[in-house]
């Protein structure tokens, strides 16, 4: 399993993606993500992403996070995506993916750290819409282990759609719902209050809730 820090790069360069694997959604909520990722996270130092999928997110949010490093990690049959678009988008502050698999691994450790910071290396704990994909029992394991990794006041931050009060928020979620459950019967948009209720469950408190565009929103969690 590899990892590296990445050298520096410039994310506004002319390059041909259409090579690359893609993700539309990626592409339309990272500004706005991003947005509030600058604010949320001044003054925390290491991120690991949970699920980098494409990895896109990843080259996106690092440079423009330079006071912080940002960590991939996914299964193995995603790393040549997250790998393809690293090296094509370069930043000094950018890791390559960890193997991780919620099914049965614990959080992975850089291999960049040293010694005295391997029991809690991160402080910060990113995912992006995984949590309607994911079975619910695989839900509960990432609060287990996030609840288990970050130190106090480190912050778990969840982007996806979420139903309010048991209900959709909206048609199209509802349709996005009943398309999930027809690909995967584990899959499916999570209630809040039902993630709310498991995160306290891992002394994981809901802080804040920002409304995101198409539905969404950012979950802000802090250990208590």
């Amino acid at each position: 399993m590899h990892d590296a820090n990445l050298n520096s790069d410039n994310l506004n360069n002319k390059v041909d993606i259409s090579a690359l694997p893609f993700s539309q959604a990626c592409e339309n909520n990272k500004k706005p993500i991003l947005e509030l990722l600058e604010s949320e996270l001044q003054g925390f130092n290491h991120v690991l992403e949970i699920g980098s999928g494409t990895g896109q997110h990843s080259v996106y949010f690092a440079p423009n996070l330079p006071h912080l490093k940002w960590q991939t990690s996914d299964v193995i049959s995603n790393h040549r995506h997250i790998i393809a678009w690293h090296n094509t988008y370069l930043a000094p502050n950018l890791s390559l993916p960890l193997a991780f698999d919620l099914a049965h691994d614990a959080v992975p450790v850089s291999s960049h750290l040293d010694n005295s910071q391997v029991d809690k290396p991160y402080d910060v704990i990113f995912t992006a819409n995984t949590l309607h994909i994911i079975s619910w029992p695989l839900v509960e394991r990432l609060f287990a282990l996030a609840g288990e990794a970050l130190p106090v006041d480190g912050k778990l931050i969840i982007y996806g759609p979420f139903n309010e009060d048991g209900k959709y928020t909206s048609e199209g979620n509802q349709r996005f719902d009943a398309m999930l459950r027809a690909g995967n019967l584990d899959s499916g948009i999570r209630d809040k209050e039902d993630v709310v209720s498991l995160a306290n469950a891992h002394h994981l408190q809901l802080s804040k809730t920002y409304a995101m565009p198409a539905n969404n929103q950012l979950l802000i969690f802090q250990k208590i």
